[in-house]
C-alpha cells in the first residue's frame, strides 16, 4: 500500500496526502522571496484581518480614525496579504480534494475520546482557540508566518524568540489538552 501511494505521489504530488517538508520549505522560502521581490513587504496573514476589522470599526463609528492612535500610525486597507490569505484558503479546499484526504469530520476521534461528541463544544472551543490565537498573534505583532517564516528568514531575534515559544506553547497546550496518547 505504501508503494502505492509512493508511485501515485510520484505521477502527480497534488494527489499525495503528505509533501517533503524540505520541498514544502524549498517552495515558502521561493514565496518569501517572490512577496519581497514583488511587494517589498515580508509574508503575514493577521496584518489583513487587523485592517479589515479596523475598516470595519471606522465605517461603523464615524469620527474614530481622528481620535484613535492607531489610525495615525497605521491606515487600514484591503492590502495584498488578502491574496496569501484567499490562496491559503483555496489552496487548502483545493489540496484536500486533489488528494482525496477530505473526511467530513467535525468531532475528530481524538477529541471525542477526551470531551465527548459534542459539536456545539467543539465548535466553540475552535472559535475561542482561533480568537485567543489571534489576540496573541497581534499581542506579538506577528504571527506563525510572519515571525515563523519571514522574520526568520530575516534572522530577527524576536522572531527567533517567537518561534520558539510558539512551538513550545503548542507542545505544552497538546499535553494539557490531550494528555500523552497514542491513539493517534
Amino acid at each position: 500500500q505504501r508503494l502505492e501511494t509512493g508511485r501515485r505521489s510520484m505521477s502527480n504530488p497534488l494527489k499525495s496526502k503528505s509533501w517533503s517538508p524540505y520541498l514544502v520549505g524549498a517552495g515558502i522560502g521561493v514565496l518569501s522571496w517572490f512577496a519581497f521581490w514583488s511587494a517589498e513587504h515580508p509574508l503575514g496573514i493577521t496584518t489583513a484581518f487587523e485592517h479589515t476589522a479596523a475598516l470595519v470599526l471606522e465605517a461603523t463609528v464615524p469620527g474614530l480614525a481622528e481620535s484613535n492612535s492607531y489610525y495615525q500610525e497605521e491606515s487600514p486597507k484591503i492590502g495584498w496579504e488578502w491574496m496569501l490569505v484567499v490562496g491559503v484558503f483555496f489552496g487548502s479546499i483545493i489540496s484536500s480534494f486533489a488528494s482525496g484526504d477530505r473526511e467530513p469530520i467535525t468531532v475528530p476521534p481524538m477529541w471525542k475520546s477526551r470531551f465527548g461528541s459534542s459539536v456545539p463544544l467543539r465548535l466553540t472551543i475552535a472559535l475561542l482557540s482561533a480568537g485567543l490565537m489571534m489576540f496573541g498573534a497581534r499581542l506579538a505583532q506577528g504571527c506563525t508566518s510572519g515571525h515563523g517564516i519571514s522574520g526568520n528568514l530575516q534572522l530577527a531575534a524576536s522572531s527567533w524568540l517567537f518561534s520558539l515559544l510558539f512551538f513550545s506553547t503548542a507542545i505544552l497546550t497538546a499535553f494539557i489538552v490531550y494528555g500523552r496518547t497514542r491513539d493517534v
